[in-house]
């Protein structure tokens, strides 16, 4: 008799010159996060403050080093997991003092379709953070919202990403909250007014559906700016 083996789980491969991660931004990183990051990873320590997900154990996809993750926040948790191809990253991380608790997966949650239904099987008690990921990377097969509402609907999750960026500076740059059915075109214009904006859409507008979403735009380098969507989920 042949036995039918269960098909294998995606594995992270390990990437060093990734354009959105790697190498690049660990230098980015290096150059701007005293300074011109400064104000908007006080803005992600706020969110990450007062988020509450009411479990034990956590999982942080993509975390990168952590560098925008404020100091201690690991250390809120019993046991926190990381999902991060970038082994350089991971050595980072590692090393931060809160990372007592921490361990690394080397489960692929974000390039197939059944990748996020294979985390929250994994990993059936914990709280998610996608950390800056779901932005950079199209959702495989359906949107992002499609995916989370499908797959973690029993979970407590968060999740800060790039909503747009482009290469023109905003006219204000105070974080916000907004709690309507404001259009993606009615957030933009808190930030950018009159006239025509050239961006880069990252298709992550929305990821929380109903229920309150915070804004902030990041300056990733003094010639590009993100906007950032901050989304919660609570499970019924």
């Amino acid at each position: 008799m042949t036995a039918t083996l269960p098909p294998a789980l995606p594995t992270l491969r390990d990437q060093l010159l990734d354009p959105t991660g790697g190498l690049v931004y660990h230098l980015r990183a290096a150059r701007h996060r005293r300074r011109l990051w400064a104000p908007f990873h006080a803005t992600v320590a706020g969110w990450l403050g007062s988020w509450q997900p009411g479990r034990q154990q956590l999982v942080i996809v993509g975390p990168n080093a952590g560098y925008a993750l404020p100091e201690g926040f690991l250390a809120r948790f019993d046991r926190v997991t990381a999902l991060e191809p970038d082994p350089i990253a991971r050595w980072l991380l590692a090393r931060r003092p809160d990372a007592g608790r921490l361990v690394f997966d080397r489960l692929d949650c974000l390039t197939t379709p059944d990748g996020l239904a294979r985390l929250a099987a994994r990993f059936p008690d914990a709280a998610v953070l996608f950390s800056n990921v779901l932005g950079q990377l199209d959702a495989p097969g359906e949107s992002w919202a499609e995916l989370l509402a499908r797959h973690l609907p029993a979970h407590p999750w968060a999740s800060y990403h790039d909503v747009i960026s482009t290469t023109t500076p905003p006219t204000r740059d105070t974080p916000c909250t907004v709690t309507d059915d404001a259009t993606l075109a009615d957030v933009i214009a808190r930030f950018w007014t009159g006239g025509e904006l050239a961006v880069t859409d990252h298709a992550t507008f929305r990821l929380g559906g109903a229920g309150p979403r915070r804004y902030a735009v990041w300056p990733i380098t003094p010639r590009r700016w993100h906007l950032v969507e901050w989304a919660e989920h609570a499970p019924a």
